[in-house]
């Protein structure tokens, strides 16, 4: 088939793009072109290239190739599109099972909170009663410490600072 010379700006029009859409692809040298003698840039289109316009003026669909790669490319976007959902759908249930949980743990603190001072009380009630036992027996100390006289420290316990109580380097490299 014949190639068509035309002007940047009738090639455009006839592509369904700007102007400088048509100089940026003759740039790149996608589009092939020439200067003629009146100084005008030209541009060779081909008959496959020239977009036909439906009723309402927008360009139409360039060739059954683009098609097929539209149409894998929506495919494709409906796919992620579907998994997304199912991910967020899966997401929104984890997070209601997590409030639900919140939700019964804050009932439980919240019946366990009802039965302290119940827990309490009774307990109150019994140091009360032993420390009247004590004072009745005389084992409370001078201080007035219900709990009884104080005991001496072990003093195993807490050994005093010597060559035990000294830094492991110390005692491997002495010191």
């Amino acid at each position: 088939m014949a190639r068509t010379r035309v002007t940047v700006q009738e090639a455009a029009r006839r592509l369904g793009v700007k102007d400088d859409a048509i100089r940026k692809r003759i740039q790149r040298g996608t589009l092939e072109h020439h200067k003629g003698q009146d100084g005008r840039v030209y541009v060779y289109l081909e008959p496959s290239s020239v977009a036909s316009r439906d009723t309402q003026g927008r360009n139409a669909v360039y060739g059954a190739a683009q098609d097929a790669s539209y149409d894998a490319f929506l495919v494709g976007l409906q796919d992620q599109v579907r998994y997304l959902r199912s991910v967020l759908q899966e997401e929104r249930d984890a997070r209601r099972r997590a409030d639900m949980i919140i939700a019964q743990l804050a009932q439980a603190n919240a019946a366990l909170a009802q039965r302290v001072p119940e827990l309490q009380a009774p307990q109150m009630h019994r140091e009360a009663a032993h420390g009247a036992a004590e004072g009745a027996t005389g084992e409370q100390d001078d201080t007035g410490d219900p709990r009884g006289p104080a005991r001496p420290r072990d003093t195993a316990e807490f050994p005093v600072r010597g060559s035990l109580t000294r830094p492991w380097w110390r005692r491997a490299f002495g010191g």
